[in-house]
């Protein structure tokens, strides 16, 4: 019956098919797609195919009246002086209240063991090649960003990319570094690092925390700094940021973090890691933090000077942990002005040297009854703790005769002379004088004056000059000063290479403050930075510290120390090798609480 109608039906089903087609397509426009909550919504998005994931576990916001705080929860809580700005790795080096709470929320290629030495983190291992110049790391395939997304080269792309921008807003030395650095992803998992030259110390560099691209994504240089990510980090670390929590006021005041899940799955955060949550309270000023850990609003509160030392040194019914700092605590010579030009010759300065006696000047201005226990002695110029610290240096004894002696026989230390009744010639004034720079604080002007009095028994005329914080810094810059007492610090990085500081190419440009200029020592520190291997490097820089020593090429006086006081119901802290401050959180895998 329909016979004659077959050709009117075919147009009425193929008229359906398109109408439903088309409805299709209309709904499929009309749903609206997923929308970044402020955790990771970014200031630019690059087209995709595949859309950027949301945070499982985006962090709260908590006011007085919504606490997440509980009793059960084993909870440690540190005061941190300071305010919070930018919880992101590249640009945290820049406050230290950032510096700190990254470390425990992101993690670099690289990890640095108890002596300094490099170590797989996000990296499982890594192929240099004979020439020193690539550096190719196979990346881990277990690891998972805090929103469950996977970690990839792309994200070490990404971070690099960010580090060689010419917008980059941290640490413009970082920045300058990293742009002589080619990188390049050879697959998901796979990166590879070409350097301009040789350098032994590149693994260290590689500590530097890891941004998630997919999160950043689009993001410039220039819009990181302003950007929500920096108050709603994502990382791979063992904790992740809970809640950013204030107390009736317009500024943060505690920062609490929560032990991450996807950190619990890897190998190493199935075992430990009992302190579930970490708060940090943050105050004005440190006698504000140490009031707080007296009253018991906080469990824990490190130094960051040798004055906060003393005063956590002072402190009964806590645990008191202390460490060396890395900072080498020294008196340098001025080898460049003209003024003092005598320090270019090696009897003078050896003759200076062995005529201190240095461990009395320790013991009288740093470890008396007044000043606490703020530092050691130090008999190297690397740092205890380090692969390449020399522990048993041969030092020359004190000996203020062969000191008059080294002088007598110099060049440029006899001064004016006159036969005395035996026809020997002796001294009719002072054999030359230079000034001693110090800052302006009690303990280094003490110390200041100590050996500038033991130096007047060589008939040398000595002038403490004091100088306020900027006057000081101004001068050592500048060169204005005869020899200087000094602090130079190794902070944030754990390598040994202090070529900064001795070869003469750092100088008057770098912090070789007294224009260094030795031959022997800059060879030592050329090629055992230019070398990667371990073995060959604990060699040169053993070279270098006899060296140092022998050729009299500054004094070493003494290392601060690095104080961490806790709650006595905290246990299992232990500092090692302090390559940062941040190094005291390295063993938190075994803290637990009582």
């Amino acid at each position: 019956m329909l016979r004659g109608f077959r050709w009117q039906v075919l147009v009425l089903v193929m008229a359906v098919v398109l109408f439903g087609i088309s409805l299709s397509s209309r709904l499929s426009q009309n749903i609206p797609q997923p929308t970044l909550p402020a955790a990771t919504a970014t200031a630019e998005i690059v087209a995709s195919a595949t859309p950027l994931p949301i945070p499982t576990e985006a962090p709260l916001v908590l006011t007085p009246n919504n606490s997440l705080s509980a009793a059960d929860i084993p909870t440690y809580r540190e005061a941190l002086i300071g305010n919070v700005q930018r919880l992101n790795p590249l640009i945290a080096s820049l406050n230290p209240v950032d510096r700190d709470i990254t470390s425990l929320i992101f993690e670099g290629l690289v990890k640095i063991n108890a002596y300094g030495e490099p170590t797989p983190a996000l990296a499982a291992s890594w192929v240099i090649s004979s020439d020193g110049l690539d550096y190719v790391l196979q990346l881990r395939n277990d690891i998972l960003w805090q929103d469950g997304i996977p970690f990839s080269a792309a994200d070490v792309l990404y971070t690099v990319s960010i580090l060689q921008s010419n917008d980059f807003p941290g640490d413009p030395a970082l920045g300058a570094f990293w742009r002589t650095i080619e990188v390049q992803q050879l697959d998901t998992q796979l990166i590879r690092f070409r350097l301009t030259q040789p350098l032994g110390s590149f693994l260290d560099a590689l500590q530097i925390g890891i941004l998630p691209e997919h999160a950043l994504r689009g993001t410039t240089a220039a819009r990181l700094a302003s950007h929500p990510f920096n108050l709603t980090p994502i990382g791979t670390g063992p904790y992740q940021l809970e809640a950013l929590r204030s107390n009736n006021s317009s500024r943060t005041d505690i920062i609490d973090l929560r032990a991450a899940p996807v950190y619990r799955q890897r190998p190493e955060g199935q075992t430990g890691y009992v302190i579930d949550r970490i708060s940090f309270r943050l105050y004005g000023t440190f006698d504000e933090a140490l009031n707080g850990l007296k009253a018991g609003e906080v469990d824990g509160l490190a130094s960051n000077d040798r004055v906060e030392s003393a005063a956590l040194l002072d402190l009964s019914n806590l645990n008191i942990q202390t460490s060396v700092e890395p900072t080498l605590g020294a008196l340098i010579f001025n080898w460049a002005s003209d003024n003092t030009k005598f320090f270019r010759e090696q009897r003078i300065r050896q003759a200076l040297q062995i005529s201190l006696d240095r461990r009395g000047l320790i013991d009288r201005n740093l470890k008396n009854a007044v000043m606490k226990n703020e530092a050691i002695l130090a008999n190297s110029p690397m740092i205890p703790g380090s692969w390449a610290y020399i522990g048993d240096l041969a030092w020359p004894n004190t000996d203020v005769t062969a000191a008059v002696q080294l002088l007598d026989t110099s060049n440029s230390g006899k001064g004016e002379t006159q036969p005395n009744a035996e026809g020997t010639p002796v001294p009719t004034g002072s054999r030359f004088s230079f000034s001693l720079l110090t800052p302006d604080e009690p303990q280094m002007v003490a110390l200041a004056n100590d050996i500038a009095e033991q130096w007047s028994q060589l008939n040398i005329n000595i002038t403490v000059e004091v100088a306020d914080a900027s006057s000081y810094q101004q001068r050592l810059d500048s060169g204005e000063f005869g020899a200087a007492l000094v602090e130079l610090s190794m902070a944030g990085s754990a390598d040994p290479d202090v070529y900064q500081f001795w070869d003469a190419d750092q100088y008057p440009d770098g912090k070789n403050y007294g224009g260094v200029d030795d031959r022997r020592i800059a060879e030592d520190l050329e090629r055992a930075r230019g070398d990667f291997s371990g073995i060959n490097r604990i060699i040169r820089y053993r070279n270098f510290q006899e060296d140092f020593i022998t050729r009299a090429i500054a004094i070493p006086l003494y290392y601060p120390l690095y104080t961490y006081a806790t709650a006595t119901k905290v246990n299992g802290v232990q500092l090692g090798f302090m390559g940062s401050p941040t190094s005291r959180f390295s063993t938190i895998q075994l803290w637990t609480l009582n």
